[in-house]
């Protein structure tokens, strides 16, 4: 560091004005200043020392530690950085207080001043701030009994913590009253324990020595703990009774009791849960605590609400009985009300049997006996199935269940066509009919035939060139079918069109999933990009069929309960959102 002096611009003038120049630091100098500088950053050389012995840094920067111009240093220094003597704020001491009372320290003036009180005589307030009585006539014209001079109030100016000082003001000679009276009281007390001694030492003759020493305990109050009073507990005359809600150390705390914090809620500040904590035990005898509220709404508790409930009762009815003031009184109204109450009930109901009878039903067994309870014996696995014992019967309805008549296989209602409910096993659409079996069947299905030709011709008809061959089939044979039935009457040529039927359904169904295999193999072989280009096909013909529908009436709009809804997959909605308008778009208006 440079100990070079900044030379203030006074000094310059001073110098100037006294034709002295200041004297200029040649280069030599600015390389010893440099070298001596570098020495102190590397430890080789002593650091600066500053006006106080103290040394600085070598490290700090220049423009911390060259002092203003201004400052007049004469050397290196850090005194400019550091908080400044007329900058501090100065606050009053700890011991520093107003003064009380009067300067008793100069003598009490004897003859009126000039600029005194014109009411007590004092030079140190006026006679508008003289707190003394007001006299008939003033010290200044009678001259007599001139009042001390108050103190020279000392104006304090405290910090912080002083303004919040307790103690503030306080003088601890006052304490030595407080320890003079509790001495008095020391005092008092052994000169009594002193008489007692005496008049038992007395009396250790006529009582004996065992009596003596328990008088003697007893009245030593601080020898024992057990005559004191402890907190939470409040002594009787007879017995020591402690505060409500307060737990036995042994025991378990309520709140460890369940550890769900959805359980019962426990309230810290009054040690009171009301609620069950072992809520989803339904049989309160099998917990040791079930809450506050068992208590309170068990044993004769509830009788007591019921009787205050009467009295409440009573009084609106112009009876003035009170269960405090005269309980046996409400007693005995209550079991008269209650013993009236039961007669009229019974004859309500003796009338009712009398009237409607009926007696011999109330008299039913016990409610054990009713149920279906048996010493039967049962295991079951983890997944309920049966391991040992009889399978539990199935519980049916109480109506009919299972019965056939006339020579049926089934029940009525098991077969449905064409609106009409009959039996699967002949086919018969009469309820009570003899059943025909098979024939029955193959003689409903010919007439079903019958019934459709008509509907299957106009099918055929109405069926384009570029219709599907198995469609063509179909039609064909059911049209044969039809016919041959019509003409043939014997049962051996039905069954053969039945069996040609069912082969030609079988043929069909083949067709149609080897049809429906190919065309999946077709889907599974297409890229990528030709399941879009299908996809935005069908979504553009989705899109018309939409406006076409939004442009029909509603009256002509046909229903969409039979379309099968199926979920999207990622390339339908991949077109969707391709084909999507967007409104909200501003470049939609030139698409």
């Amino acid at each position: 560091m440079a100990t070079t002096s900044n030379i203030p611009v006074s000094a310059i003038l001073r110098s100037t004005s006294e034709q002295d120049e200041p004297k200029k630091k040649s280069r030599d100098d600015w390389r010893k200043a440099k070298e001596l500088e570098e020495a102190r950053k590397a430890g080789t050389a002593p650091a600066a020392v500053d006006e106080e012995g103290r040394d600085i840094n070598p490290h700090i920067p220049q423009y911390i530690s060259s002092a203003p111009w201004y400052y007049s240093a004469r050397g290196p220094t850090l005194k400019h950085q550091r908080i400044q003597d007329e900058s501090v704020k100065k606050f009053s001491g700890i011991d520093e207080w107003y003064k009380r009372g009067v300067d008793s320290s100069k003598p009490t003036a004897t003859k009126y001043r000039k600029g005194a009180c014109e009411n007590c005589g004092a030079m140190t307030h006026n006679k508008k701030d003289c707190m003394d009585r007001p006299r008939k006539i003033g010290a200044k014209y009678s001259g007599a009994k001139i009042a001390a001079d108050e103190w020279v109030q000392p104006v304090l100016d405290r910090d912080y913590d002083g303004k919040r000082d307790r103690w503030a003001g306080y003088d601890p000679a006052q304490h030595k009253a407080v320890v003079d009276h509790f001495a008095k009281v020391e005092q008092a007390k052994r000169s009594l324990k002193a008489e007692k001694l005496k008049t038992s030492t007395d009396g250790q003759e006529k009582d004996g020595s065992d009596d003596d020493a328990r008088d003697d305990e007893e009245a030593d109050d601080d020898k024992y703990v057990d005559e004191v009073d402890m907190p939470g507990t409040k002594v009787d005359s007879k017995q020591r009774i402690t505060v409500r809600n307060l737990r036995i150390r042994e025991d378990t705390a309520k709140y460890l009791r369940n550890l769900d914090p959805n359980s019962a809620y426990y309230d810290p500040k009054t040690r009171s849960m009301r609620d069950n904590p072992n809520g989803d035990v339904s049989d309160v005898n099998e917990v040791d605590y079930a809450g506050e509220n068992f208590v309170r709404f068990t044993g004769d508790t509830l009788q007591h609400s019921k009787t205050q409930l009467f009295a409440w009762e009573a009084h609106d009815r112009g009876v003035d009985v009170h269960p405090l003031g005269e309980p046996t009184k409400l007693e005995i109204l209550k079991k008269q009300y209650d013993e009236k109450k039961d007669e009229f009930k019974q004859k309500g109901k003796l009338d009712i049997l009398d009237k409607y009878g009926g007696e011999a039903h109330l008299n039913a067994p016990p409610r054990e006996l009713l149920l279906a309870q048996t010493e039967y014996y049962a295991e079951y696995t983890r997944h309920g199935t049966l391991v040992k014992g009889q399978e539990k019967q199935i519980i049916r309805s109480k109506y009919e269940e299972d019965v056939f008549n006339s020579n049926h296989t089934s029940v009525w209602g098991s077969y449905w066509y064409n609106g009409e409910w009959g039996y699967r096993c002949c086919h018969s659409f009469v309820k009570g009919s003899y059943c025909t079996g098979e024939a029955g069947r193959m003689a409903s299905g010919s007439s079903v035939m019958a019934s459709t030709s008509g509907f299957d011709k106009i099918s055929t008809d109405s069926t384009p060139e570029t219709e599907s061959p198995l469609k063509k089939e179909e039609s064909s044979s059911s049209s044969s079918s039809s016919s041959d039935s019509s003409d043939s009457s014997s049962s051996d040529e039905e069954e053969k069109k039945a069996k040609a039927k069912k082969k030609a359904k079988k043929k069909l169904k083949k067709k149609q999933r080897k049809e429906q295999m190919k065309n999946k193999k077709k889907e599974s072989e297409k890229t990528e990009e030709e399941k879009l280009k299908d996809a935005l096909k069908k979504e553009e013909e989705s899109q018309k069929e939409g406006e076409r529908l939004l442009k029909l009436d509603d009256r002509k709009r046909n229903y969409n309960s039979m379309v099968d809804v199926a979920k999207p997959t990622d390339i339908e909605m991949e077109a969707y959102y391709m084909k999507k308008r967007r409104e909200d778009d501003p470049m939609a208006q030139f698409l």
